[in-house]
This record gives structure tokens, C-alpha cells and sequence, in this order.
């Protein structure tokens, strides 16, 4: 699924399971490198989409107070 069709809920919850695969500790390196990368995208992605909507509050607030 390419990351820019994943949901923000879709992304959190893969990187939950991301974390807790690396917790886990039973990963081996080049796996837990691979994890640690996805998990870098996905927190980029979730990053976005919460930058995004605090921007809509911000001008919906904006918009609230104008004259």
C-alpha cells in the first residue's frame, strides 16, 4: 500500500505494530533496521495528516473570528 493512500489510522496502527515488533527484541538487526526505517515513514505520515488537521483548526478559527 503506498503511504500516501494510508489513512492516519491506518499509519498509526502500523506503527504500533512496527513498535512492538522492535520491543519485541526478536527481530534480527537487518530486520529491526528495516522496522526502524518503516516506522520512520509512517511516523512521517502521521506527522502530516496531524500538521494538516491543526492547520484546518487553526484557519476554521481563524474564519470563526474575522469581522
Amino acid at each position: 500500500m503506498a503511504d500516501e493512500k494510508l489513512t492516519y489510522e491506518a499509519a498509526r496502527d502500523e506503527l504500533v505494530a512496527v513498535v512492538a515488533k522492535l520491543e519485541s527484541g526478536g527481530a534480527s538487526l537487518a530486520d529491526s533496521m528495516a522496522l526502524w526505517k518503516r516506522g520512520e515513514e509512517l511516523a512521517k505520515v502521521c506527522q502530516e495528516f496531524l500538521d494538516g488537521a491543526k492547520e484546518q483548526v487553526a484557519k476554521a478559527r481563524e474564519e470563526e473570528t474575522a469581522p
